[in-house]
C-alpha cells in the first residue's frame, strides 16, 4: 500500500498548556505528580499539587522555540507556557510512529521564536497504513532496547567515576597522599579565605522573554555547571539589558558552586556571566588556590547532599557554605595537594572521554536507526 504524506498539523492538535502550569516550584521526589519540559532535561522535579493535572494520554510535548519533543504516557503538570500539548490523530497515525518519525525531522530553530503554528505544522511527512506503521515501530523498538542495555552500562561507568573521582579528593584532604598534611594545616571556614555571593536572577517568571530577547549576556544555569568539565564557556540562553538589570555580571575565574537541585556542582567561568540564586560564586583570596577550594568542594559532595532538607528540593543555603571548614595549609602544600590528585584523575578523564565518545556514537546510532526505519529499510 502507498505511503501517503500528511502536515504534521493534520496529524496532531495542539494545546496551549497555560491550565496545567505548576504553581510552586518546590519540588521533591517525595511528591507524585512529574513537573515536564520538553527539553533534555524532560522531568524538571515533582509537585505535590492536585489540581489541574493533564491526563489525556499518550500526548507529544512540544518546545515551541527549539522544537524539542518528548513522548509521555503518564500524568503531569508542565513549567511555562513555552510549549504545546500535541493530541495525536490515532485514526490516522499511531502514537509512536509519529514521535519517532518527528525526531528525524531537520529543521532550523535559530530565531528565538515560536514555531508550530506558522512553521512546524506544515511539514509533511510519508504516512503508510496502521499496521506497517505496527511493524516499523516494533522493530524500532527492538533495536533501541539493546542499545538501551549498551547505554544503561556506559552511564553506570559514569557513575562510577564520578564516585571514584570524589574519593580521590575526599582521600586528599584526609592526608592520604602527602604524610603529615593534618599536623602542617589549620581548618578555616571557607568564608575566611575568600567572598562568596549568590547569584541574581530577581525577575519572576524567571523564564520572560522579556529578559532574554536579542540577548547578548551569558545565563549560566545549574545544569550547565554540571555539565561542565572545568570551565563553562559557552550558555543556552542569553540575558539582554532588562535581564542583565535584576541580575549580575560575574567575571571570568569565578568559581560557581550550585546549591540548588544539583548540589555542589563546580566549574570556573571561562566567559563572563550571569547566573541564579540556586548558584554560589566564590572568588578566593590570594591565600588560596582556586582549585585548591574546588577540589575540596569535590571532596565535600555527600556532606553537603546530607544537609538539604529531605522533604523538599534539595538545596542548601549560603551559610552552609560560609561555614564549611575547609584545610588550610601553605600554597606550595597546595599545589602538592592539587598534583597528586589530578595525577589520579588523569586516568579517569581518559576513561570518561571514551566513554563519551561511545555515548554520542549511541546518539548517533539510535538517529540511523530511524532515518533507516523510515525510509523503509528495516
Amino acid at each position: 500500500m502507498e505511503w501517503k504524506e500528511y502536515e504534521l498539523g493534520k496529524l496532531l492538535s495542539y494545546e496551549q498548556p497555560t491550565a496545567y502550569i505548576v504553581e510552586s516550584t518546590d519540588y521533591s521526589d517525595a511528591y507524585n505528580i512529574p513537573v515536564l519540559t520538553a527539553g533534555k532535561s524532560f522531568i524538571l522535579g515533582y509537585t505535590n499539587e492536585t489540581t489541574r493535572i493533564f491526563d489525556q494520554l499518550p500526548v507529544i510535548i512540544f518546545d515551541d522555540f527549539t522544537t524539542a519533543t518528548q513522548y509521555v504516557n503518564f500524568k503531569f503538570k508542565v513549567k511555562s507556557s513555552a510549549m504545546k500539548i500535541l493530541h495525536i490523530n490515532t485514526d490516522l497515525v499511531l502514537p509512536k510512529y509519529i514521535y519517532y518519525r518527528m525526531q528525524i525531522i531537520q529543521f532550523d530553530h535559530s530565531t528565538h521564536k515560536r514555531y508550530w503554528i506558522q512553521q512546524y505544522s506544515k511539514i509533511k511527512i510519508p504516512v503508510p497504513s496502521l499496521p506497517e506503521q505496527e511493524h516499523i515501530v516494533a522493530h524500532i523498538e527492538e533495536l533501541f532496547s539493546e542499545l538501551d542495555k549498551a547505554v544503561e552500562t556506559l552511564r553506570t561507568t559514569k557513575q562510577q567515576l564520578t564516585v571514584y573521582r570524589q574519593a580521590v579528593a575526599k582521600d586528599a584532604y584526609e592526608g592520604k597522599f602527602t604524610y603529615g598534611f593534618e599536623s602542617r594545616c589549620e581548618y578555616f571556614p571557607l568564608a575566611k579565605l575568600g567572598k562568596l555571593a549568590r547569584g541574581k536572577s530577581k525577575h519572576r517568571p524567571r523564564n520572560d522573554p522579556l529578559l532574554f530577547e536579542n540577548g547578548a549576556y551569558p545565563f549560566v544555569q545549574t545544569g550547565e555547571i554540571k555539565a561542565a568539565k572545568k570551565f563553562i564557556t559557552k550558555s543556552e540562553k542569553f540575558y539582554n539589558e532588562v535581564g542583565l538589570a535584576q541580575s549580575q555580571l560575574w567575571p571570568v575565574g569565578t568559581l560557581c558552586i550550585t546549591i540548588a537541585a544539583n548540589i555542589a556542582e563546580t566549574a570556573f567561568l571561562g566567559i563572563p556571566a550571569c547566573f541564579p540564586d540556586s548558584v554560589v560564586g566564590f572568588t578566593p583570596s590570594e591565600k588560596v588556590l582556586p582549585e585548591y577550594v574546588r577540589y575540596f568542594i569535590e571532596s565535600q559532595k555527600l556532606r553537603l547532599w546530607a544537609y538539604a532538607p529531605a522533604t523538599a528540593q534539595k538545596n542548601i543555603n549560603l551559610k552552609t557554605l560560609e561555614n564549611l571548614l575547609i584545610p588550610y595549609c601553605s600554597l606550595p602544600e597546595q599545589k602538592k595537594i592539587i598534583a597528586a590528585i589530578e595525577s589520579r584523575l588523569s586516568v579517569c578523564d581518559s576513561i570518561e572521554q571514551t566513554v563519551d565518545a561511545a555515548l554520542q556514537q549511541a546518539d548517533a546510532l539510535r538517529q540511523s536507526i530511524l532515518k533507516e526505519a523510515f525510509e523503509r529499510r528495516l
